[in-house]
């Protein structure tokens, strides 16, 4: 089993609330990880429809039955658990009684945040991220400095090769072929579980919608181009972009608020944060084919971000995550809000960084006039080095 950096996180919310609730995308590896986690509590799946039965018929019945906890997984198949949940932790209010599991987060917290506010910590857990597959410590953005050269990773792992995979772990952990078992991932999980959610009987219109959300990724969000594109009105879009984002599908990146005297974009950027399901979504068969595609530069920037959200995500923290922009098109791509400071990044997906690839950073100091301000370009080689003053990093160094 592969490490997870949440591991410890998790335990820890378990020694203080009677309940934790741990969500993110299918196949994320949230069964495993509570399994391997809590072997000391009995596990119920919802998905089993036997047991699912039983929780809906006779829910007092059901958590009688197990006085002393159990790991409850994909629990919103059954919402109104919760509500007789809260009872038995107010009467009982030991620490790791019940750890909750769920995919379909928007459903799940909202029921939480009902029925057990104050009683569980919520948790989120995504797909692998870089430095789990490599079994290093990942880089901790709030401690600040660059991260680690990455060299040791570049002898193992290609960067498109990387990219097309994706990082959901049953692919790395059974060495399965990422192509097929992505196509089966997205008709399986992604069309039948948030056309349900949605209430979308139309296929094919769900499915071009997808699609064009791909061929957005990393661009500025019109949902009036969008709806149009996708024959739905404004609303559907708002509301299917929802869906998707609270399933950790997608992250809709806000602008930063900060103007800097500027007149600044509004709009939100849209990224999916799984390369290798973007990767299928736009029908790119093979690493070799996203070496010359049109969009290796937004799924390169989409692997930056995602890394980014895990390394927040998986100890337990808000990503403050942003981006900006300026009506004149001056845009650095990442902003992370550390306190009062604000350190940008910058993901160019080349090989090599040439000057050039610096002048968004270099514009940004001069913006925010501090010559040393914390800055960062991720790059699509294997060597670390300096330009100016501005580090750059390998990708594999993340």
């Amino acid at each position: 089993m592969i490490h997870r950096t949440l591991l410890p996180h998790l335990l820890e919310a378990a020694t203080t609330l009677p309940v934790v609730t741990l969500t993110g995308p299918r196949q994320s590896g949230k069964t495993t990880l509570v399994r391997s986690a809590f072997r000391h509590l009995p596990y119920l799946t919802l998905e089993e429809p036997d047991t699912r039965e039983r929780a809906l018929a006779d829910p007092r019945g059901f958590l009688g039955a197990h006085p002393d906890g159990a790991v409850l997984d994909e629990v919103q198949r059954a919402p109104d658990l919760l509500s007789y949940m809260q009872g038995l932790v107010d009467d009982d209010p030991r620490p790791g009684r019940f750890i909750l599991t769920g995919s379909q987060n928007l459903q799940l917290l909202d029921r939480v945040s009902q029925s057990l506010a104050g009683r569980t910590r919520i948790l989120h857990l995504l797909p692998l991220s870089l430095s789990e597959l490599e079994a290093r410590a990942p880089w901790d953005p709030d401690e600040g400095g660059a991260p680690d050269d990455g060299r040791a990773a570049a002898v193992r792992r290609k960067l498109h090769a990387t990219l097309h995979t994706g990082f959901y772990p049953r692919i790395h952990d059974r060495g399965l072929d990422s192509v097929s078992w992505l196509a089966d991932y997205r008709a399986t999980y992604v069309e039948r579980d948030v056309r349900q959610v949605l209430n979308v009987h139309d296929l094919e219109t769900f499915t071009r919608f997808l699609g064009l959300c791909a061929g957005r990724n990393a661009q500025i969000l019109n949902a009036s181009s969008l709806a149009a594109d996708a024959g739905i009105d404004h609303t559907t879009v708002r509301r299917w972009l929802s869906v998707l984002e609270a399933g950790f599908l997608i992250r809709l990146l806000r602008p930063h608020h900060r103007n800097f005297g500027k007149r600044l974009t509004k709009n939100p950027k849209i990224y999916f944060l799984d390369t290798g399901l973007l990767c299928s979504l736009l029908g790119i068969r093979s690493a070799d084919d996203l070496r010359i595609h049109a969009s290796r530069g937004a799924i390169f920037e989409s692997f930056v971000l995602a890394e980014l959200m895990k390394a927040y995500l998986h100890r337990g923290r808000r990503p403050p995550l942003y981006f900006w922009r300026d009506s004149s098109g001056h845009e650095v791509d990442f902003v992370i809000e550390r306190g009062p400071q604000l350190v940008a990044i910058e993901a160019k997906s080349g090989e090599t960084a040439p000057p050039a690839h610096f002048n968004g950073l270099s514009w940004w100091r001069r913006l925010v006039d501090d010559p040393t301000a914390p800055a960062l370009l991720v790059y699509g080689g294997t060597s670390p080095f300096n330009h100016l003053g501005l580090p750059a990093v390998p990708w594999c160094a993340l």
